[in-house]
């Protein structure tokens, strides 16, 4: 059997649907993939960098139907970017937002 130590407080689940992303002050609405979630935090793929400590607002629309819409604050931890010009945006998870 293998053992692996979690050294997170949340499990760190690997996705892969749609969500849509703004910085709180801001109007400007964009679309990115996320790529892993947990209980604490995200990252997903944008088109876009952000520097730490920026508040965003997500959304996420799983691909099935049976999981609800997710609408969270989040705080960018950070950017870092990809081979293909993207970038994986990692954010703390401060609030989730009533739907």
């Amino acid at each position: 059997m293998l053992e692996y130590d979690e050294k997170r407080n949340y499990i760190r689940m690997n996705v892969e649907c749609e969500l849509t992303y703004k910085l709180v002050d801001s109007n400007d609405i964009f679309k990115g993939t996320c790529t892993s979630i947990s209980g604490a935090g995200i990252s997903f793929l944008a088109d876009l960098s952000f520097e730490p400590g920026k508040a965003m607002e997500i959304n996420i629309t799983p691909k099935n139907t049976i999981t609800p819409p997710m609408t969270a604050y989040i705080q960018v931890v950070r950017a870092t970017k990809q081979d293909d010009g993207r970038y994986e945006v990692a954010g703390a998870i401060k609030s989730i937002k009533d739907n």
